[in-house]
């Protein structure tokens, strides 16, 4: 997200410098600063104001203004979750966490992709055994953005400022106070919970992996024999052990 803001400010900056050079270069539009009419002073001047006013403007809104936050009900797409991942990517002890959160949404993207093209390439989109992988790889995939959102929940609750000044006053071997365990306590089952969704999600796209190299090798099938495929079997067990668990 920064490489991105960095690009578009470098662009605007290319922008601005572009159209002062055509404005005020003599062998084009020929506006001078002095030695000039007062009306072309006046000009050029003003457009080296605004030009720095935009600039000013510009670098502020792409590097320092920050956004509203989405709510996470309101998180849909896939931009979506990165963006709201990414929000909390310099919080510390949650450095690696988020970035291996970030590389799973890259991962299941791609799987999702690779998985449409081979079952594209496999069957048609009116066959059963097509509609039978798709749906199972949409309730796996609705489960893995399932984890994604649990884990923006705790985030959004998570104070990380609090916790940063909690490890720096923090000394080894210093006895903690009765409030202080519970701190401790209270911060290991955050970094707990974010360690279950992502290890969970990780499982999930280990098993999609292991679709995907099924699917591929898969000859002219049926119906019954895509049931009885250890990747499907997997996953099917996987869907109705989470269901269970939300009842």
């Amino acid at each position: 997200m920064l490489g991105v803001r960095l690009l578009k400010l470098t662009g605007l900056v290319f922008g601005i410098v572009m159209v002062n050079v055509v404005v005020l270069s003599p062998g084009l539009l020929g506006i001078r600063i002095s030695g000039g009419s007062a009306l072309e002073t006046a000009s050029a001047i003003t457009l080296l104001v605004v030009s720095l006013l935009v600039v000013l403007y510009g670098s502020y809104s792409l590097l320092f203004r920050t956004t509203a936050v989405t709510p996470v009900k309101n998180i849909q797409t896939h931009e979506d979750y990165v963006a709201a991942l990414y929000r909390y990517r310099h919080v510390k002890g949650l450095h690696k966490d988020i970035a291996l959160a970030l590389n799973q949404l890259d991962r299941m993207r791609k799987r999702r992709l690779a998985l449409d093209e081979v079952l594209g390439q496999r069957f048609q989109p009116t066959e059963l055994s097509y509609a039978k992988f798709s749906k199972v790889i949409d309730e796996v995939e609705n489960l893995f953005y399932d984890h994604m959102r649990s884990m923006l929940n705790k985030l959004r609750v998570f104070d990380g400022g609090e916790f940063a000044r909690f490890v720096g006053r923090h000394r080894p071997g210093r006895t903690l106070s009765a409030v202080e365990q519970e701190k401790v306590s209270l911060y290991t089952q955050y970094f707990e919970y974010m360690s279950g969704y992502l290890q969970a999600n990780e499982e999930i796209l280990l098993k999609l992996d292991k679709l995907l190299l099924e699917v591929a090798a898969l000859g002219s099938t049926n119906y019954k024999e895509i049931d009885e495929m250890p990747g499907m079997q997997e996953l099917d067990v996987l869907i109705k052990q989470t269901k269970l668990y939300k009842h």
